[in-house]
């Protein structure tokens, strides 16, 4: 086993009036990292450049998302962003849809051995 899986979350985030898809992307992976703290690290010693970050995005429209300016946004680990279709769409009178996103974003680490957290 190469890494193991430690962290994963969900957010969903949305872009009211803007029909922007990355925004929408963006606010997902906020609400996503409301949703968790990482004191793993610090417990144990690690370095968060130890940390392989995946998260995984859910649009109608992917190609509507800049992929690379959500990987900036990524504060810690060694990051990638994968967009696929999902999300939705919701129409409205006018104005063009609410943009829907969903996001998954899950944390890796190399096999930790040799250690226990203690109280």
């Amino acid at each position: 086993m190469s890494e193991q899986r430690l962290i994963i979350e969900m957010g969903m985030g949305n872009d009211l009036h803007g029909q922007d898809y990355t925004k929408a992307a963006r606010r997902a992976i906020e609400d996503a990292f409301r949703h968790s703290s990482l004191p793993l690290f610090g417990a144990v010693g690690l370095g968060h450049d130890q940390m392989r970050v995946q998260v995984t995005v859910a649009v109608q429209k992917p190609e509507a998302v800049d992929a690379d300016a959500l990987v900036a946004t990524l504060p810690r680990g060694q990051a990638t962003v994968r967009v696929v279709r999902g999300g939705l769409d919701v129409a409205t009178d006018g104005e063009g849809p609410i943009v829907i996103a969903q996001a998954s974003v899950e944390a890796f680490l190399p096999p930790q051995t040799g250690w226990k957290l203690t109280s």
